[in-house]
């Protein structure tokens, strides 16, 4: 495993041109970081006003996706395993796999199984295209500050390309491997981020039925041994009954399912994680789907209340 540096006189090229597939919630504010710092884009999006964002700061807009054939590195960030399918195409079809030319590089930054990211991998090695698998750790806010930390593993080739651009979007980079390792590593955080909601609904039920005010145990918690960046980040939401969301209920349930299928596939018991999946289910069974997976707070209180 090697981690990045950040390096101030990294240069990028602004005469090449880049692509990004999907500038939404996600990859729109990491896309701005780009063309802000001078690179020249091309972006796609299926929703017009994702679009109008960038071109409106100066990026140009794909009109389908062989547009991207002048692309020497694309980025995506997209829903999930179908849409990356999609995209990348079986190398017979319209896809990036037959627009890229050979020696081009896809950065994939989105969250999406190992399994289906093995798949694409196959289909751009067989046309020589590079493939960085990049999946991202933070939230919306981060991306829109270029502080992210991006895992990554894949072609060491596309790797060393595309990092003076990986670098003007976030503040730190892993290079774990030469295969899925940063598919998993995405896995392990979301395991570790996913459960600190269960954990901490849980602690917050018992301490209310003991006389405590949800700010008053933030407070404490966020002071002590077990405070993480993350509670302390969620302290006001929690705290405010503001659960606005950052990441939903129902993103948080895709990872979980992505992360209990590829344990049963590698034959590892993941019994808690099982179960933290089935809460979040029932949030967003109770109508939560939409709303922030720190809303477990709420959804926990209100069991408790019953």
């Amino acid at each position: 495993m090697s981690q990045t540096q950040v390096a101030d006189t990294d240069q990028i090229d602004t005469q090449q041109t880049l692509g990004w597939i999907g500038v939404g919630k996600m990859g729109g504010p990491m896309a701005r970081n780009l063309v802000a710092s001078g690179a020249k884009l091309l972006v796609s999006d299926p929703a017009k006003d994702s679009r109008d964002r960038l071109t409106a700061l100066g990026a140009s807009e794909a009109a389908s996706i062989s547009d991207f054939a002048g692309a020497g590195i694309v980025f995506s960030t997209l829903p999930n395993d179908q849409a990356l399918l999609d995209v990348v195409g079986n190398g017979d079809d319209a896809g990036l796999a037959t627009t890229l030319p050979a020696g081009a590089t896809l950065v994939e930054m989105s969250t999406v199984s190992p399994e289906c990211s093995e798949s694409v991998a196959k289909v751009l090695a067989a046309k020589k295209i590079n493939y960085v698998r990049a999946p991202l750790s933070g939230s919306t806010d981060m991306a829109a500050n270029a502080a992210l930390t991006v895992l990554a593993s894949g072609d060491r080739a596309g790797w060393d390309q595309a990092l003076p651009y990986i670098r003007k979007l976030s503040a730190r980079q892993f290079f774990l491997g030469n295969g899925e390792e940063a598919r998993y590593m995405k896995l392990v955080l979301n395991t570790l981020v996913g459960a600190s909601s269960a954990v901490l609904s849980e602690a917050l039920a018992i301490g209310a039925s003991g006389g405590l005010t949800r700010a008053d145990m933030m407070d404490v918690i966020c002071e002590s041994a077990v405070a993480s960046p993350l509670f302390k980040y969620k302290q006001k939401p929690v705290v405010e009954d503001d659960f606005t969301p950052a990441f939903t209920v129902s993103q948080m349930i895709k990872d979980f399912t992505l992360i209990s299928e590829a344990a049963r596939r590698n034959s590892v018991p993941l019994m808690t994680t099982g179960l933290i999946l089935e809460l979040y289910r029932s949030a967003s069974n109770a109508g939560m789907q939409d709303e922030d997976f720190f809303a477990l707070v709420k959804w926990q209180e209100k069991l408790s209340t019953r």
